[in-house]
């Protein structure tokens, strides 16, 4: 296993129960009982901080291995930008760097009854924060590293807690994970091996790497190991989930005048049904989701219509844009039934 890196394996207690033996004595037997997957353990609820990710000034990331999810969609200028996804009581000390709202970023807080983390918005994202009455904060609390304007900027967990509390803010979780997860670590029924995923933005790649050892896909990005800026351990997801939506700008899709300014803030269209893959420990399947509305819940199931189970770790949403993105899964293997899986396929 990579240094540094932790893993999870299911949470569990034991119980203990006596059988007779032919002697007449009791034997006791330790049985594991599942009490629900770490990644998501406890009552605190979600919140989710909005992370820059211009590869030419931004990187490196602080606090994603804390996450239980992570999503990278695109934003304007054909950038990507993530939202990592933490439960209340396993915030890091410091996350970042913060960037502003987009509004599309907001149906995944909302399917997380998750309070919300970003410093500014765009007009539109503006707009969806008060009219979804979504409870969220700037969290311009500390600039560390070079001089930029908006590329250095991190959320400070005791200033988070700090604001939360003062406002009086609900800090338990009203609802389940929107995953479903597997009471034990579990291979996935398939000859699609994925030992190197590829998601490409017009202008940044993110690479995921499957580690045989410790099970879970390493992440590059700049076409180097993704280390954390403050404890230099690299990022990783046990779980991706990859598919592609359309996307255009506001412009074209609203007519916006407010856009006439060439940003090129962007609208996807994430809501309806569509088709993807899901990927743990070295194996890919397909997958479809499903979003009736941009507030609901995404439901992911198999080809068969049940709803995936997901091995317990942080899982990955990569959201690829179909104007200007693409993805690739490839397989180290020799089996002839492990080739490229490619956007589109």
């Amino acid at each position: 296993m990579p240094a540094g890196i932790s893993t999870y394996s299911g949470d569990s207690g034991k119980t203990i129960s006596g059988e007779e033996t032919e002697s007449g004595e009791a034997e006791v037997i330790e049985e594991e009982v599942y009490t629900g997957p770490k990644v998501f353990s406890g009552d605190s609820r979600s919140i989710a901080f909005m992370i820059d990710n211009d590869v030419t000034a931004s990187l490196p990331h602080a606090g994603l291995n804390n996450a239980y999810m992570v999503y990278e969609i695109i934003v304007e200028g054909g950038a990507s930008r993530l939202m990592a996804v933490f439960k209340y009581d396993n915030l890091p000390d410091k996350i970042g760097p913060i960037r502003s709202c987009r509004h599309y970023f907001l149906d995944y807080v909302q399917e997380h009854d998750a309070l919300y983390c970003h410093i500014g918005q765009s007009t539109q994202g503006g707009e969806a924060l008060r009219d979804r009455g979504i409870q969220h904060i700037e969290t311009d609390h500390a600039r560390i590293g070079p001089d930029r304007t908006w590329h250095n900027a991190f959320a400070l967990k005791e200033k988070v807690y700090k604001t939360i509390g003062n406002r009086g803010w609900r800090t338990t979780q009203n609802q389940d994970c929107i995953l479903q997860y597997n009471q034990k670590d579990t291979d996935l029924d398939s000859n699609k091996y994925a030992d190197v995923i590829t998601c490409k933005f017009p202008v940044s790649t993110t690479v995921f790497k499957y580690d045989e050892e410790s099970k879970i896909y390493l992440i590059d990005m700049k076409g180097k190991p993704h280390l954390d800026k403050f404890t230099d351990e690299q990022s990783y997801a046990k779980n991706i989930l990859i598919y592609e939506v359309n996307n255009k700008s506001v412009w074209e899709a609203w007519g916006d005048h407010r856009e006439a300014d060439n940003k090129k803030r962007q609208e996807i269209y994430n809501t309806g049904t569509g088709k993807g893959y899901y990927i743990t420990n070295g194996k890919a399947i397909e997958m479809y989701w499903s979003k009736p509305t941009h507030s609901s819940k995404t439901k992911y199931t198999d080809a068969y219509g049940n709803e995936l189970k997901f091995n317990d770790g942080i899982t990955w949403v990569e959201i690829i844009p179909s104007n200007g993105g693409s993805f690739n899964i490839t397989s180290n293997h020799q089996e002839p039934t492990s080739g490229e899986i490619k956007s589109g396929d």
